[in-house]
């Protein structure tokens, strides 16, 4: 076989470089790689906000449906021990394992043993991405304790893998 036809001002350089980008995978020839990227980051956000609002409506159904039979709460406390016994039962089929308080308007929830986390493997490179898993929990949360008449914020933290603490900070209205 003789040489290859080349097209006038093509360089070994450039057939190499095109020889290497029929090998990388669609992601990769696309510019997708591995490394966020701040419209990646952007876009990361945007999911997390939607799926905190998903878990919000859910979280108003579900405790307008699991409480329509129930008698009326006597307080704040009240309210954080049906969300850990009941409303936890219901959705994860297990109790929080921890539930702590400052008596100044913020709750800690602990689960030793997060169902949605259970199956994730707990290294470090994981870790740092599990709270993106719980955005939908806080909504849940959220949206339970907005329909009991509590204003809040819910935050995750995970220290280590599958347990996780959900931080509830009651607004005052």
């Amino acid at each position: 076989m003789g040489p290859r036809n080349r097209h006038a001002g093509d360089s070994g350089e450039s057939q190499s470089a095109l020889s290497y980008q029929r090998r990388l995978c669609p992601r990769q020839r696309l510019g997708l790689t591995l490394r966020p990227r701040p419209c990646v980051l952007q876009e990361n956000g945007r999911c997390t906000t939607k799926l905190e609002s998903m878990g919000f409506r859910v979280g108003q159904g579900l405790i307008e449906r699991f409480t329509k039979d129930t008698a009326r709460f006597k307080d704040e406390l009240d309210i954080m021990k049906f969300i850990c016994k009941d409303f936890w039962t219901t959705v994860f089929k297990k109790q929080i394992d921890n539930l702590r308080t400052n008596h100044q308007g913020i709750y800690v929830l602990q689960d030793n043993k997060f169902r949605l986390l259970t199956q994730m493997s707990a290294g470090k490179q994981y870790l740092e991405h599990a709270p993106k898993y719980l955005a939908f929990t806080c909504g849940l949360i959220r949206g339970g304790l907005s329909n009991l008449g509590i204003k809040s914020i819910v935050t995750a933290e995970v220290s280590s893998m599958p347990a996780c603490k959900f931080q509830v900070m009651i607004q005052k209205m």
